[in-house]
């Protein structure tokens, strides 16, 4: 596989959803404790049935050329053969973002 073949799946978390984007660039940025991510891949549809996930994301991210996402919210980066489908998931309840508040009042 030559460079320009590369692709990474970006698996990260904002505003209590889990992202999950496949990005041709991948670099530990200019701005410290930040990942930067450009170069975005998505799918083409040919068929009828279209994710209502995806058109989320590509329509979040249409104008966007490179995004730059905490070090603390990335959950894994793959390096992929295979572009798979770009996904949005939203959490539950339960699930909290590393590192979460140092201080949290006690609710009544």
């Amino acid at each position: 596989m030559s460079s320009t073949d590369l692709l990474y799946k970006v698996q990260f978390i904002s505003n209590g959803e889990r992202y999950e984007l496949y990005v041709r660039e991948i670099s530990q940025g200019s701005l410290f404790g930040f990942i930067e991510i450009g170069d975005f891949v998505w799918d083409t549809h040919t068929g009828i049935v279209v994710d209502p996930g995806h058109e989320k994301l590509k329509a979040e991210f249409s104008d966007v050329t490179r995004t730059y996402v905490p070090m603390h919210n990335v959950l894994r980066i793959d390096a992929v053969k295979k572009q798979g489908s770009a996904t949005i998931t939203t959490l539950s309840d339960k699930v909290t973002a590393f590192p979460g508040p140092i201080y949290t009042p006690k609710k009544d």
